[in-house]
């Protein structure tokens, strides 16, 4: 069992920035495909961001350059730092793990973190 429990959510203007943690009740680093979605009110959940075991990173594309995922060295916290945060980037985000990259289908999950962007 995994337990995942994420923070950093907040209250942003549109052009700032926020960094996601997701703390990991195991050992993340090279034993689980970790990846970042979100929710926004009226729309279906969707990845934002995923970084598998070999270290290799993937992102959707109204993000990538504006969002990067990254592990820490201590191997249980996954982050992901966004800037030039938009008014679509709002919405709830979670993380979540699986021993493969399989999307939505990931076995665990947090409990999610609030992002606001205002203009």
């Amino acid at each position: 069992q995994v337990k995942l429990v994420e923070s950093g959510g907040g209250s942003v203007q549109a052009g700032g920035s926020l960094t996601l943690s997701c703390e990991a009740s195991v050992q993340i680093r090279r034993r689980f495909c970790m990846a970042w979605f979100r929710e926004a009110p009226g729309k279906e959940r969707e990845g934002v961001a995923q970084i598998d075991v070999a270290g290799e990173t993937s992102y959707l594309n109204s993000v990538r350059g504006r969002f990067t995922i990254s592990q820490d060295n201590g191997e249980n916290i996954l982050y992901l730092r966004m800037d030039k945060l938009t008014i679509e980037d709002s919405g709830m985000y979670y993380c979540a793990a699986d021993r493969r990259c399989v999307g939505l289908g990931s076995d665990y999950w947090g409990q999610g973190t609030q992002v606001n962007v205002s203009s």
